[in-house]
């Protein structure tokens, strides 16, 4: 594909205003054509950031000839249990695709996705940003470096206080909804486990529902076994009183402990753009990870590691250069798949109270 690439967005709340919009307009090389929503609200929302935007009330009809002819990437950012269907249906209507994640409920729908944008000749990519939070990255250096010597166990938290249930599909026990924090933060958790440490060949689990009204899991914890040795403990959890570290790395040589959130989300959230003035994805310096071996960073053991900045645009500029130049997309439908194996292993062992082996 050359020239300007343009995008149709299906959905408009959380994911589709907070990240995808802003992110697909700040791409080079993409443009932000038609949201899907039939809430006036969030069109006047997008319609005041986007005044060229275009609308369409229901997936179907970037589907009809005139439309889609002048589409050339769909993003779906809607409900998790309509990503398989719209995106079954963009596959074979001839679009790339992009999914939030989770892209599927089970492994073998994402394989299936995957199979069928193979047998089409298309693009199917799955949107974790959380490959491009800054204590990712800097952690990611960090080890292939060999600074952390051989890692033995990798501890990441992704948490959060929120006693009292939002509501919404996110908090539904409705198994077609595909909500819980298992598959919302765990996706995330699981996902960049994986990248860092390769294959899982155990998993263990622990899935609470916590707060009084809510339905689905809000405290969940996961062990993963990887097959090089290292053991992954996760957790996910909106009940949490005091806030763990986001990352605790031990090593043969050292460790890396590092606390606070990337700070992208939150100047999303607050309106602020990769593509506006100042630095982006840059934290302030008293947030930087501590490297170190036989001291708590709390009591000043360890030297600090100035985190690297943040890079979410990176994804779509990876979407680009897939969909012009035929390189690998940013992260695949069987990269998905293969943390799908590890979601539906803990839900499995959770209920169960056994480990799974994959």
């Amino acid at each position: 594909m050359t020239g300007t690439l343009r995008v149709g967005l299906v959905g408009y709340g959380l994911a589709g205003s907070v990240f995808h919009a802003p992110l697909i307009a700040a791409t080079e090389g993409l443009v932000l054509d038609t949201v899907v929503t039939s809430n006036a609200e969030r069109r006047d929302q997008a319609r005041a950031e986007f005044p060229d935007v275009r609308f369409a009330a229901s997936p179907d009809e970037l589907w009809e000839p005139a439309r889609a002819g002048s589409l050339d990437l769909i993003v779906i950012a809607s409900p998790n249990r309509t990503h398989v269907p719209v995106a079954t249906a963009a596959l074979k209507a001839g679009l790339p695709v992009v999914v939030d994640k989770p892209v599927a409920g089970t492994a073998a729908e994402a394989r299936g996705l995957a199979a069928l944008a193979e047998e089409r000749g298309l693009l199917l990519s799955v949107f974790q940003n959380r490959r491009w939070d800054n204590d990712f990255l800097t952690l990611r250096s960090l080890v292939e470096r060999g600074e952390l010597g051989d890692v033995q166990r990798f501890e990441s938290r992704f948490e959060r206080w929120r006693p009292r249930p939002k509501g919404g599909w996110r908090e539904s026990g409705a198994p077609e909804e595909i909500g819980g924090l298992l598959y919302d933060l765990g996706s995330h958790v699981v996902d960049q486990a994986l990248v860092l440490f390769g294959p899982a060949v155990q998993v263990y689990a622990e899935s609470d529902v916590r707060r009084p009204g809510a339905e689905a899991d809000d405290d969940t914890f996961i062990a993963v076994t990887h097959a090089g040795g290292v053991r992954s403990h996760l957790y996910v959890s909106a009940t949490a009183a005091q806030l763990g570290p986001r990352f605790r790395v031990l090593g043969s040589r050292a460790g890396y402990v590092k606390y606070g959130l990337d700070p992208q989300e939150a100047a999303l959230r607050e309106g602020r753009r990769p593509s506006g003035s100042g630095e982006w994805g840059v934290e302030d310096e008293s947030l930087w990870g501590r490297v170190g071996a036989g001291e708590s960073p709390l009591t000043g053991g360890g030297r600090p590691v100035p985190t690297l900045p943040g890079d979410y645009p990176a994804y779509y500029a990876g979407v680009v250069s897939a969909l012009r130049d035929g390189t690998a997309p940013p992260v695949t439908a069987h990269e998905a798949a293969a943390a799908l194996d590890v979601l539906e292993a803990a839900r499995r062992s959770a209920r169960d109270g056994v480990t799974v082996t994959l």
